[in-house]
């Protein structure tokens, strides 16, 4: 499937252009599909056909510093990091689909679908998680920190990073054979073939404002509050989740996704062998597979009908 899958628009939210784009019938439950780390919306070109053919109207949206979308930088509202994106997944359900939606993210896109949805709990109905990185996972935040530790380490993130000469690396990487080899430790086989996916990562990492967008994220990542980070989020989600996990993930691996199933027993956990850190691209088939029967039964009547039924 074309990279360039369905029928892409641009939305406007606080002043940024947001690009998104939908496919399937106008009448299907609505499934918002949220992108990884680097990725966009391109990245869903393998599993957005499969959902739409079965009957379920399918959004994907960019989020903010990434794909199509605006890249902004610390001059904007706040830095980047999974409230903004969670907020700005929030805004696109109310504002453009419209409806209860159910949530499928890979990766970053799962921490964004979680925050999302408990940002927006009216309006988010499942969310699928594949898989869900946070460090804090590992290391959670403590509740209470000294205020003159917040302040140091506000000091020394912000001055690390502002340090770090993003313009020159940046390029750099996505000239030599580096972002090749970083997005292939992403997937068990073998990428050699697809220079398409290659094209899509590079065209948003070579813009004039990918720098400072990068910087402000890993800002933003490093200093949110432990209300954003996934292991305060979970505690507070009402509504029924799925992690979906690669085997083989070489970023997040899969013995973090059982440690969540084991601190949350009511999240759902199901893996896919020989499958790395993208099930959704590498292991479309499989992933749907698994995917369809867990919609069916936690979306209850609001599921699409058949083909059959449609007709």
């Amino acid at each position: 499937m074309s990279l360039d899958w369905g029928e892409q628009h641009t939305w406007i939210w606080n002043g940024h252009s947001c690009h998104w784009r939908w496919l399937g019938p106008e009448d299907g439950q609505p499934l918002l599909l949220l992108h990884g780390f680097g990725a966009s919306s391109d990245h869903w070109r393998r599993c957005a056909p499969g959902l739409a053919q079965r009957g379920y109207r399918v959004y994907s949206l960019d989020l903010l510093g990434f794909g199509r979308s605006a890249q902004p930088g610390l001059g904007s509202e706040r830095p980047l990091d999974n409230r903004l994106w969670g907020r700005q997944t929030s805004a696109f359900i109310d504002e453009v689909i419209q409806q209860p939606t159910a949530l499928i993210g890979n990766s970053l896109g799962g921490l964004a679908a979680v925050t999302a949805a408990v940002l927006n709990p009216a309006r988010v109905q499942a969310v699928v998680a594949a898989p869900l990185p946070d460090p804090a996972l590992i290391q959670p935040i403590a509740k209470r920190r000294h205020p003159f530790r917040r302040r140091w380490n506000r000091r020394l993130v912000h001055g690390l990073l502002r340090l770090l000469p993003l313009e020159l690396l940046l390029p750099l990487i996505t000239a030599t054979p580096l972002l090749r080899a970083g997005l292939q430790a992403a997937y068990l086989t073998s990428l050699r073939h697809d220079r398409g996916l290659l094209r899509s990562i590079r065209r948003a990492a070579t813009r004039p404002s990918a720098a400072r967008s990068l910087r402000s994220m890993s800002i933003g990542m490093a200093l949110r509050p432990r209300g954003a980070t996934a292991p305060a989020l979970l505690d507070e989600l009402k509504q029924p989740m799925l992690l979906i996990w690669g085997h083989q993930d070489r970023f997040v691996p899969f013995a973090l996704g059982q440690s969540i199933n084991r601190a949350y027993p009511a999240i759902e956990l199901i893996g896919i062998d020989q499958c790395g850190h993208c099930p959704h691209d590498e292991c479309t088939e499989t992933f749907l597979a698994q995917l369809l029967p867990w919609l069916d039964r936690n979306l209850g009547e609001r599921r699409p009908a058949g083909p059959d039924q449609r007709r």
